[in-house]
């Protein structure tokens, strides 16, 4: 049974979607953000609606002792990729040999994790990553959360390699059609979240401050010249995989496979779907899906691209662009090679640290 770290919109949907699809979940939250799940300390519940299972759920265990993770084989760590150090730092004196802990997503923070197990000589631990998170939902009180949609085919990514057909096996009772990437390099350059969200709120920057989010962000926000810049960024994220022998999905086919919309380019497919045109916009431009999709996900790729000799002059504008917008040097912020462990690495030798078991391991 599954232990769910965080208390946010997804943790709490997951939490409550596996309940009522039969687990016994414990969720577990920072003390320091402990506000998040005051509301259902007491009951338990959660009221889940949409697409997926819907109802009250009451969860078997809240806490934010993370000593109860010791007790579950699979944990799930779900929260932004700002957050993972804070979470890994919490589960780190209570994981033991046999576990799995699947970060969801990861943005390569699988890596980092990793990098903490061997500098604390912890072994036996399968650690993943998936390339998304499972629902588009978000939060809609104090104790309740909405699902519009179910992703189809998330993809995940295993450290090490040879245990990725048992995590597979293992998520896939609670997320049907789980696929698995040749390694979590490959995993992590396939989110799509570092590629749509930042171009998107930089383009609407003024109407998302004129309006304080009160637009659909994907419908209207999303517009063919702003897929024109999405497209930009992607050539590049491609580049990068090619440089590492990976053939990633374009940015279109990927929201076709994960069932966001029909297939087509990437505006015919957003406005075709019927999950992300309900989606509003961000209420600020000191959202998440530039304080976290930008130094997490495209300044870290970036690190990666100079690293291999790859080009991506399109990214180092948004990067740069972005950090401006929010006053913020969003590259001093990124997630770097050295947290990854996995600087001054070659291309060969980087496709060996993820494909080999870790010593500790």
């Amino acid at each position: 049974m599954p232990a769910v770290l965080g208390g946010g919109n997804t943790a709490f949907a997951v939490a409550a979607n596996l309940t009522l699809a039969g687990a016994e979940v414990t969720l577990v939250e920072l003390p320091a953000f402990a506000a998040s799940i005051e509301p259902i300390m007491g009951s338990r519940r959660i009221l889940l609606g949409g697409a997926a299972h819907a109802g009250p759920a009451t969860i078997a265990e809240v806490t934010t002792d993370f000593e109860a993770i010791r007790r579950h084989e699979l944990v799930l760590l779900i929260v932004p990729s700002y957050g993972h150090r804070a979470f890994a730092e919490g589960c780190l004196p209570h994981l033991r040999a046999g576990q799995t802990v699947v970060l969801m997503p990861g943005n390569l923070g699988s890596l980092a994790f990793a990098r903490l197990l061997q500098e604390r000589g912890i072994g036996g631990v399968t650690l993943a990553e998936t390339d998304t998170a499972p629902y588009v939902c978000r939060k809609v009180g104090p104790d309740a959360a909405h699902i519009w949609g179910v992703v189809q085919g998330m993809g995940l990514g295993v450290l090490p390699r040879g245990a990725g057909r048992r995590t597979q096996a293992l998520l896939e009772r609670w997320f049907p059609g789980v696929q698995l990437y040749p390694h979590v390099l490959a995993c992590g350059l396939s989110a799509m979240n570092p590629v749509v969200h930042p171009a998107g709120v930089l383009l609407n920057a003024g109407r998302i401050e004129r309006a304080r989010g009160e637009f659909y962000f994907y419908e209207e926000g999303v517009t063919p010249s702003v897929c024109k810049l999405i497209y930009g960024l992607d050539a590049e994220r491609l580049a990068i995989g090619r440089a590492l022998g990976v053939e990633l999905l374009p940015v279109d086919e990927a929201f076709y496979r994960a069932g966001f919309g029909p297939r087509g380019d990437l505006w015919s497919t957003i406005n075709g779907s019927l999950m992300l045109t309900q989606l509003r916009a961000p209420g600020t431009i000191a959202t998440r899906w530039l304080t976290e999709d930008v130094p997490y996900g495209l300044a870290t790729w970036l690190l990666l691209a100079q690293g291999l000799g790859v080009s991506c002059p399109t990214m180092e504008a948004v990067v740069r662009l972005t950090g401006v917008i929010c006053g913020q040097d969003f590259r001093a912020e990124a997630r770097t090679l050295e947290d990854l462990g996995i600087s001054g690495l070659s291309a060969p030798e980087l496709l060996r640290r993820v494909t080999e078991p870790l010593p500790c391991q």
